[in-house]
């Protein structure tokens, strides 16, 4: 068997300083190129020893230990206990992780044939088995698993900050209720131009079964003035709520919004409930989150102190 020890070098060399580069972008640090590479060095240089019979003594657990202890302090450097056990534990993390990764598809892809001729009966009537894993697989599938893990992970943490601003909103209209999920957008502005009534925007299909069977699905696609020319007051009960509130999209001429003057908007956000009756509905054709994570969008102006009270101060 030929070994290619400057091919395995360099093969060690890449995946230490992935790994590196990983962790400190998990626990937020910046780090140095020459630190990274030079941690990425030491790791790559002790792969090459285990070639060197007279050195096997190196691998053991302490050694092991301690070198994960050296890479870390040449790469992050030591500030503080508790930053260093947080590099280190990010560290094994990411490490267990991607080993883990590369057996789970290396077993993935193997057939019947494959595992059976790979098992081994011991003496004592147990099994065991031969796992070979080649090397271009290691290298191809680690980059591989670590984006996929970067993804998941930034995904993770968009949805979180995206929660912390995420409440729940009841609209009273007329003895019918609605409660879904709302986004709290500060950049949003949208207000009625005469009374500067602020408007919250919803998705139309929540007010489904009381919104004119002929909107269904055109909310979209004709104009909102045009829809609310074509209602009249025996078709459509809420006739006398609907306003036209003109805006400008992204990339849009001006338009207009159809919206519903509700009688109570209740906003749960956090910890805190605000309540508010000078408020308009907008209603969006569309899906305001592909995810599904929120169906309206408050208006800012609905969470100001002045505005905020209890529900229960106001029903009582």
């Amino acid at each position: 068997m030929v070994v290619y020890i400057d091919l395995i070098f360099a093969a060690n060399l890449l995946i230490d300083g992935v790994l590196l580069w990983l962790t400190g972008w998990l626990v937020k640090l910046r780090v140095s190129w020459w630190r990274l590479v030079l941690s990425a060095v030491i790791g790559a240089l002790y792969v090459v020893m285990m070639f060197v019979p007279e050195l096997s003594f190196l691998y053991t657990f302490l050694i092991k230990f301690g070198l994960s202890v050296l890479m870390l302090w040449v790469a992050f450097g030591f500030k503080s206990l508790p930053q260093y056990l947080r590099c280190m534990g990010a560290f094994y993390m990411i490490n267990f992780m991607a080993a883990g990764g590369i057996l789970g598809v290396h077993y993935l892809l193997q057939s019947t044939s494959e595992i059976w001729n790979g098992m081994v009966f011991t003496t004592s009537g147990g099994q065991a088995y031969k796992l070979k894993i080649g090397f271009w697989f290691v290298v191809v599938m680690l980059p591989l698993l670590l984006v996929i893990f970067k993804a998941v992970h930034s995904s993770r943490n968009r949805r979180e900050q995206l929660d912390s601003y995420i409440g729940e909103v009841t609209v009273d209209i007329d003895g019918v209720t609605v409660t879904c999920p709302g986004l709290l957008d500060t950049g949003n502005r949208l207000c009625d131009p005469l009374t500067r009534i602020p408007v919250m925007v919803m998705e139309a299909s929540l007010w489904e079964g009381q919104l004119p069977p002929s909107w269904k699905g055109r909310l979209t696609q004709d104009g909102a003035d045009r829809l609310l020319l074509e209602t009249d007051g025996q078709s459509f009960a809420w006739q006398d709520r609907m306003r036209l509130v003109p805006y400008r999209g992204i990339n849009r001429g001006a338009s207009f919004m159809l919206a519903l003057k509700p009688d109570l908007v209740t906003i749960k956000l956090g910890s805190e409930t605000y309540t508010c009756t000078r408020v308009l509905i907008g209603l969006d054709g569309g899906t305001l989150s592909g995810e599904g994570a929120y169906r309206a969008v408050i208006h800012p102006d609905l969470t100001q102190g002045e505005l905020a009270a209890t529900a229960a101060a106001v029903l009582s």
